[in-house]
């Protein structure tokens, strides 16, 4: 494997680490870098690829939260331990709408909305409806601040708006904190339940685009899916402290605001 290409790996997931976790779009990011510096592989790799190396970022929040999400772990008493349990029955309600459709329309979304048109609208959007959110929340308070606080229903709730980030320029994370913070939470809350709910979704997204790509590889790409990975778990862990500390200072209008103006800057780049 050439150096230039582990270069653009390297970039890659240093992309992909950051914007995961930041409400702005990884897919749209991706795009935009990809235009720059295209890995020399099949388009169907490249495809799989920029799933794949999500799981870097999962293990992240993983190594990051793994005391709060682990039911057996030895230093919790009997009612944190169901408390735990808990959270996790209402991560599999909020992933369940997204787990459908994401399972039934996986090609269709893929072949519509792929697109930097989808990309650059969604990505003006929901920078404009993070704006909005911010100035209505400015004088509320937020009705659920603590995750034991988050009832099922709510979950549910959460987890349809995450069915909006199937489409591309969404992000993931921005659909799941928007629906979050309309149905009451604070940012952290909003923000640490987006991380716990892409656990499975991640996982499950990219088990299924080993599947369709099919699981043998070569040597260039086991290298290339490697290193993509592993810097997107360094770059994750760092990006995933500076949202949870700057969030509770700060709100969300700063990345409405970059989400439009990448918004423009995708539609001028692709149509002059």
């Amino acid at each position: 494997m050439e150096f230039i290409e582990i270069i653009k790996v390297i970039i890659l997931g240093i992309v992909e680490g950051i914007t995961e976790w930041l409400p702005v779009s990884s897919t749209g990011h991706m795009i935009l870098v990809d235009e720059f510096i295209q890995l020399t592989m099949s388009p169907a790799f490249r495809e799989m690829f920029f799933v794949v190396i999500q799981l870097g970022a999962i293990m992240a929040v993983v190594l990051l939260y793994f005391n709060k999400l682990n039911p057996f772990a030895l230093n919790k008493s009997s009612r944190q331990k169901r408390e735990t349990w808990i959270l996790w029955f209402k991560v599999i309600v909020a992933i369940i709408p997204a787990g459908v459709i994401g399972v039934l329309y996986d090609d269709i979304l893929n072949e519509k909305f792929y697109n930097y048109q989808t990309v650059a609208i969604m990505l003006i959007v929901y920078g404009v409806l993070f704006i909005l959110i911010e100035n209505r929340s400015k004088n509320k308070q937020p009705v659920i601040n603590s995750l034991s606080e988050l009832s099922y229903k709510t979950a549910f709730i959460i987890g349809i708006f995450q069915v909006l980030s199937l489409i591309p320029g969404t992000s993931r994370s921005g659909a799941t904190i928007v629906g979050a913070m309309l149905a009451g939470t604070s940012r952290y809350i909003a923000a640490e339940f987006t991380f716990f709910l892409a656990i499975p979704v991640m996982f499950g997204a990219s088990l299924l685009k080993l599947l369709k790509f099919g699981l043998v590889f070569t040597g260039p790409e086991i290298a290339i899916l490697s290193i993509g990975t592993i810097v997107s778990f360094l770059v994750s862990i760092i990006a995933i402290k500076f949202l949870m500390t700057y969030i509770k200072k700060n709100d969300f209008k700063v990345f409405g605001y970059y989400r439009i103006i990448l918004g423009i800057i995708v539609i001028l780049y692709f149509a002059l």
